[in-house]
């Protein structure tokens, strides 16, 4: 146990003055704040021709403007006007995007042979308001008829709508193209001749298949790395929260690979169903895990024998907010372990990324001092811990 001496505590009470104020604009700020996330884009079509177009989106985030630019709608200059839509009955908000449905169809196209073909919204699917602090998912409905002798399609919209997921299938390929989209890009021409449907060999037909597992590897990488960084805050003060304990090897090695190895099994436990939890109730522990971690840096200098595996039980709830993120992009059983693998490895990259960081910004220059514990260890934990409390209570909604 370490004992405060009376500089110690006078250095502790400086750095809380000095970051109070930065807490209480920034993080009262975000309170209701929504991660934006990928629209899911579902084009199936069957033997006789006609297609469905059904996109998966947070609409309010379209009306307001939010673009792929920001990491959640609270970063907007918008985001006024998202936390009003937000607050939209079904019928009303409905009104609002039928006003904007020619602007949204306009920016949008859907090929086939390289000629854009016209669409037309069937009906739009709206949830009741319910939680305020989740973000709303409407449908948004297209159907049509295929072109006669059509070989292929593509699709693209607007990079103000953001990244979406965009799969085909069709009555008897459920993975006949899957990819993850991002600013603004359009997809490959995806074949879809109506022999393709039926034909025992794809390749042979002239057919598209699904994505390569090598591209999808690499797409999912991204993924993975962006929820980290910059998208992850409370995984990110997390691993920062390990890293201040001390800047010696051994002891970051032994919590993050405890660490890793705990989210990576309840990662795919998660995705595979086995495992599933309420994100209302692993989120605010997720908070609260990060509270443990910076308050125990504060009474001790050195690594218990209780952390690593303190560790490693976080890591497992770590690994299921990571399991309802990928769970969201709809991997399609041909895509499916390569994007696992790829997110993962993703998400370990922005956790190194963050440690590389945290070494070059302080544990180089000060991770030697006899004082670095004192002035460097204590005043960051406090601060993240007390963002990582207004978390907590914020997301049991408690506020």
């Amino acid at each position: 146990m370490h004992l405060l001496h009376r500089p110690q505590q006078d250095t502790i009470f400086n750095s809380i003055i000095k970051f109070s104020l930065l807490f209480l604009l920034f993080f009262s700020s975000v309170a209701s704040a929504h991660e934006i996330r990928p629209a899911i884009v579902d084009f199936t079509f069957n033997k006789a021709g006609y297609y469905q177009l059904i996109i998966q989106q947070n609409i309010e985030a379209l009306l307001a403007q939010v673009g792929d630019q920001h990491d959640d709608t609270e970063q907007s200059e918008n985001a006024a006007k998202y936390d009003r839509l937000r607050q939209l009955p079904a019928e009303e908000l409905t009104q609002e995007f039928e006003k904007f449905s020619e602007t949204f169809l306009s920016k949008m196209t859907l090929k086939f042979d390289g000629k854009e073909e016209p669409v037309r919204i069937l009906d739009i699917e709206v949830p009741e308001v319910g939680d305020l602090d989740l973000a709303r998912d409407s449908v948004i409905n297209i159907a049509g008829l295929i072109p006669e002798g059509v070989k292929s399609l593509s699709w693209q919209w607007d990079k103000s709508f953001g990244n979406a997921v965009f799969r085909v299938s069709s009555e008897d390929n459920p993975d006949l193209y899957s990819s993850y989209l991002t600013e603004g890009k359009g997809s490959d021409p995806v074949v879809i001749g109506l022999d393709c449907s039926i034909a025992e060999n794809q390749s042979q037909a002239g057919c598209a298949s699904q994505t390569g597992w090598w591209q999808t590897l690499v797409n999912y990488i991204a993924v993975g790395f962006d929820h980290i960084v910059p998208k992850g805050l409370d995984h990110i003060l997390f691993v920062v929260g390990l890293f201040l304990l001390s800047t010696r090897l051994k002891p970051l090695l032994i919590q993050v690979t405890s660490f890793t190895l705990a989210h990576s099994v309840t990662l795919a436990l998660g995705i595979f169903g086995v495992i599933s939890i309420s994100p209302a109730i692993v989120e605010p522990l997720i908070a609260a895990s990060i509270v443990y971690v910076c308050v125990e840096n504060i009474f001790h200098e050195r690594l218990s024998r209780l952390r690593p595996v303190l560790v490693f039980l976080f890591g497992l709830l770590h690994g299921l907010g990571f399991a309802s993120v990928l769970t969201e992009f709809g991997l399609t059983q041909g895509n499916f372990v390569s994007g696992l693998i790829g997110f993962n490895i993703g998400v370990e990259l922005g956790q190194l990324s963050v440690i590389a960081a945290c070494f070059l910004l302080f544990g180089y220059w000060f991770g030697k001092k006899s004082w670095y514990h004192a002035r460097i260890t204590i005043p960051a934990s406090i601060v993240i811990a007390l963002i990582a409390a207004y978390w907590f209570i914020e997301r049991v909604g408690w506020i």
